[in-house]
């Protein structure tokens, strides 16, 4: 944003703050204040790729994929190209999303962005109706690695959740498990899944106590 007039520059990267402290858990708040960063600076390429993930983040495709391509062109780098495969599949392309699997952009990105372009293509495997084939996407040396990197967690869970949907519950099992081990800081909901396969029921204690306080009301009458 050096480009931009002072003021014009700080009160862009004020909108972009919001804008990544709110995506998470305020997704549509975070979309509003990149749609002003957007009216403010649409020419900086930090301002398209938040707008895009701002509308990414509350399933806006169409307007997400223009955003990443915008701020691909601007920088010239290919570390969108999973985001903008996904969003194919966000719009019902899946097979445009596999073609984008086998691209050569693929080879320029780093191993985590390998990794993501590898879940894009099991998932539009199964939009597809190719269970078997999304399974044999997921198996990869990343996949049987003992170490834990930002993407382990994740690529375990989707490799699980796939042999469940597939019917292998017991090699489903092994794998959310595994998933649970990686999942430092709970980006999945692999424990609850691990957990339902085992038939553990777990009971909301507020739901119970309230439950508690009806029994006693009609005790009372």
């Amino acid at each position: 944003m050096q480009s931009l007039p002072k003021t014009l520059a700080e009160d862009v990267a004020k909108n972009l703050v919001m804008v990544a402290r709110l995506i998470d858990e305020d997704p549509e708040s975070a979309y509003g204040y990149s749609r002003v960063a957007l009216r403010l600076a649409s020419r900086v390429a930090a301002v398209r790729e938040a707008a895009g993930f701002a509308a990414y983040a509350n399933q806006k495709y169409a307007e997400a994929l223009a955003e990443f391509r915008a701020a691909r062109r601007m920088t010239g780098t290919v570390e969108l190209w999973p985001l903008m495969a996904d969003c194919e599949r966000g719009l019902g392309r899946p097979e445009k999303a596999l073609d984008m699997a086998g691209a050569p952009e693929v080879q320029k990105l780093d191993k985590a962005g390998q990794v993501e372009m590898r879940l894009v293509a099991a998932g539009a495997r199964r939009d597809m109706g190719q269970l078997d084939a999304a399974i044999v996407t997921l198996q990869s040396s990343e996949l049987a690695s003992n170490s834990v990197q930002p993407w382990t967690a994740r690529l375990r869970y989707a490799y699980a959740d796939a042999l469940h949907a597939a019917g292998r519950s017991g090699e489903a099992r092994e794998w959310f498990a595994k998933a649970v081990e990686a999942d430092r800081d709970g980006s999945t909901d692999a424990s609850d899944r691990l957990a339902e396969l085992d038939g553990v029921e777990f009971v909301d204690a507020l739901d119970e106590g309230e439950a508690d306080d009806t029994a006693n009301a009609d005790d009372k009458d």
